[in-house]
């Protein structure tokens, strides 16, 4: 625990205070803006938030410790709602290939490379998360969605589970979830329905007696299961508590949708189209939407839009429409590889014409919700843990103005300073 600290004079507070639920419509904009504002924090969670004047005059005040942050943006820690932490070594070769124009599909992990991050040990693999939440925490994030998916069988994605439990809380906090594979392992190849039972049977009941996962995902489309055997696998993981969650990937969105609506989940990711009636059924529903703007930018820069991965989501429809938005990173070894979650900002307001702060509230509160922690993160207000940071900036357009600027100078995780900004030695 933190004692008692005050953060003062914030040129921005970003409160992001209101309803409890997503936010929706003209609500995605009201980010609760305190001027000269004033956060006060006891034990890692927040007791007052106003105007620093009026805080400081609290008698709690006067055995706190401070942060002057006159002049800055204070804000809460980014939340990103979807990541991977499956990587060993980055795919440069498939990179450089994809630049030079021989690769001319999205990149998948290949059997030889999912072979080696089933073969690497639950050490290695922990050594190279901890970097990427390391990495997260200088770029702001304070909570975040970690995947599965990659083990191939039960001992392998326990391992990836193991090791996302065991970094859960040692800097930020997060939330798993198990997710099903683009193709079927090589013990069930040409067998769907039975790979299905193996996951209901023995995989699902294995992560949910060892509390490994919130959620269980499934990757929507014909490629691997098709309706019946999706519904299947839903049915069976929401009976043993999980929650829900549905991956759109490339396929259209009609199918993820509205399997998504039907069977009540938390969100669909990664939708690149969404026509009337999609839009109108997630309107209605408690359904999210999570984009990712970092997949779609890097594959647009590898490939261009030949292929649906590359399309940008249809974000003001969805707004329009009164779809509840969130934006992840969708950090992974294919597909993106920014961990930064202002990057993904500022590329939600360049490339899916959102504006700063209907992109802000989507990548922090909207975000939380997205992954069950809309109590716990997302927003500065009393009684939540005190997850913020302090950014070099006098106000929060500058987020996406700066593109692959590090605007962060502190982030603070339940009143703590995790990381702080250094200072830029003389060259003699």
């Amino acid at each position: 625990m933190s004692g008692t600290l005050l953060v003062r004079g914030a040129r921005q507070l970003i409160t992001l205070r209101g309803s409890a639920e997503p936010r929706r419509g003209a609500a995605l904009k009201e980010l609760g803006i305190i001027r000269d504002g004033a956060v006060l924090i006891e034990d890692g969670r927040i007791v007052e938030v106003g105007l620093s004047r009026r805080v400081e005059n609290l008698g709690l005040v006067h055995r706190s410790q401070e942060i002057d942050a006159t002049g800055h943006v204070v804000m809460p820690g980014f939340v990103d709602c979807h990541m991977h932490f499956a990587w060993d070594v980055p795919r440069l070769d498939d990179y450089e290939a994809s630049i030079a124009g021989a690769a001319q599909e999205p990149a998948h992990a290949s059997a030889p490379a999912l072979q080696a991050l089933h073969n690497a040990s639950a050490k290695r693999l922990e050594y190279r998360a901890r970097q990427f939440v390391n990495a997260m925490v200088r770029h702001g994030t304070t909570t975040l969605e970690a995947k599965s998916g990659y083990g191939l069988d039960t001992r392998g994605e326990l391992k990836f589970l193991r090791v996302q439990a065991m970094l859960n809380g040692a800097a930020l906090d997060i939330v798993s979830t198990f997710l099903t594979p683009r193709s079927l392992p090589a013990a069930h190849a040409g067998d769907p329905d039975g790979y299905i039972s193996w996951m209901c049977s023995e995989m699902l009941p294995a992560i949910s007696r060892r509390r490994f996962a919130r959620f269980a995902g499934l990757r929507c489309g014909g490629e691997v299961f098709d309706l019946e055997q999706s519904r299947r696998y839903l049915d069976a993981a929401r009976a043993l508590g999980f929650q829900l969650k549905i991956h759109a990937g490339q396929y259209p969105a009609n199918d993820a949708v509205r399997l998504g609506v039907e069977v009540g989940a938390a969100s669909v990711d990664c939708l690149h189209d969404a026509g009337p009636a999609e839009v109108d059924l997630l309107a209605r529903s408690n359904t999210m939407a999570v984009l990712l703007p970092g997949a779609a930018f890097q594959h647009f820069s590898q490939h261009g839009f030949q292929h649906g991965a590359g399309r940008c989501a249809p974000a003001r429809q969805l707004i329009d429409g009164g779809v509840a938005v969130a934006l992840g990173s969708n950090f992974n070894p294919a597909a993106s590889s920014t961990c930064s979650m202002p990057t993904i900002v500022a590329l939600a307001c360049a490339h899916l014409s959102m504006s700063p702060a209907e992109a802000i509230c989507a990548a922090t509160f909207n975000a939380a919700c997205a992954i069950g922690s809309g109590q716990a993160a997302g927003s500065l207000e009393v009684g939540k843990p005190a997850d913020l940071i302090v950014l070099n900036a006098s106000d929060y357009r500058e987020i996406p103005y700066y593109f692959g600027v590090n605007l962060v100078n502190r982030t603070v995780k339940r009143g703590v300073t995790i990381y702080q900004e250094g200072k830029v030695g003389a060259s003699r």
